[in-house]
């Protein structure tokens, strides 16, 4: 009962984790940009929803379309305001993740400064688990949360191939010339794919704020499971990215069947390692040909 007990929790953690590798992976496949401030973003929707919903106690709704605002918001703005600059005179890969790096920072120090640096967490009814089966829990989070990841990844796939924007998004993670052939801006389409990308990390953050808590420091640990799930899943494949994300929450819950809690988080960059070595391009990238 143990091992199917950590296996639910893993899906749970999983679809979470697939969620914001996928707003990652499409922000990083079609602007070729490490946007290392991803976590931030996942930061600044929690810590939003925390204080309007657990502190305001404004309606639910609102509360997450506010989320959902200011992360679209802080995402366009990054891509405007400090990666465009950055491109127009240096573009090199290393100088636009340094000045992501220190976005990233910048966003984590203000967070403890405003919340603190404990642990917090949004006090809901979701979050309250019901007993199934003897020794088996579930809280509804739980399936709330696997809906939301599949509604959300039916629904980018949906629009990736079928409306216009979307398609403009694969034809930019080829070539920026290839969308200039169509008459289109890449820039524009570029704040695009960082307005939908930062977009997908709003339901991950609100249920985490829910049922595992928030610290000032989580982005950083959110962009480690985005980067790993990514590289996993293969680099540019937004099925890889969330099937890396589910299966590194799963190995992170099964770990716990045989090692210590702190063992956990090992044995995600085991796999990762592992696929390093053994499989370059992950589950779905494209194998590099000589």
């Amino acid at each position: 009962m143990l091992l199917l007990q950590l296996i639910i929790n893993g899906i749970q953690v999983g679809a979470l984790y697939g969620l914001t590798a996928v707003g990652f992976s499409l922000i990083f496949g079609a602007t070729k940009i490490f946007h290392f401030a991803h976590g931030a973003s996942f930061a600044i929707s929690a810590y939003i929803f925390y204080y309007l919903y657990a502190v305001l106690l404004v309606w639910w709704p609102i509360s997450i379309l506010a989320s959902c605002f200011v992360v679209v918001a802080f995402g366009v703005a990054l891509d405007r305001y400090v990666y465009g600059p950055i491109q127009s005179t240096d573009g090199s890969f290393f100088t636009i993740f340094v000045g992501s790096f220190g976005v990233a920072v910048v966003v984590q120090n203000l967070i403890g400064t405003v919340f603190g640096r404990g642990f917090i967490s949004v006090p809901s009814a979701l979050s309250k688990s019901v007993e199934l089966a003897p020794g088996l829990y579930v809280a509804p989070a739980a399936g709330i949360a696997v809906v939301t990841a599949v509604a959300c990844f039916v629904g980018l796939q949906l629009f990736l191939g079928r409306t216009n924007i979307g398609i403009a998004l694969r034809a930019l993670s080829e070539s920026s010339a290839l969308v200039r052939t169509f008459g289109l801006n890449p820039k524009a389409i570029s704040t695009c794919a960082f307005a939908l990308g930062s977009l997908l990390v709003v339901p991950a953050a609100v249920l985490t704020s829910m049922t595992s808590g928030l610290n000032a420091a989580i982005g950083g640990r959110v962009m480690l499971i985005s980067v790993a799930a990514t590289i996993v899943g293969g680099v540019g494949s937004l099925r890889g990215a969330a099937c890396a994300g589910l299966l590194l929450g799963i190995a992170e819950n099964l770990a716990l069947w045989r090692f210590d809690p702190q063992w956990s988080e090992a044995v995600m960059f085991l796999i990762l390692f592992a696929f390093i070595v053994l499989r370059p391009s992950g589950f779905f990238g494209r194998v590099a040909t000589s």
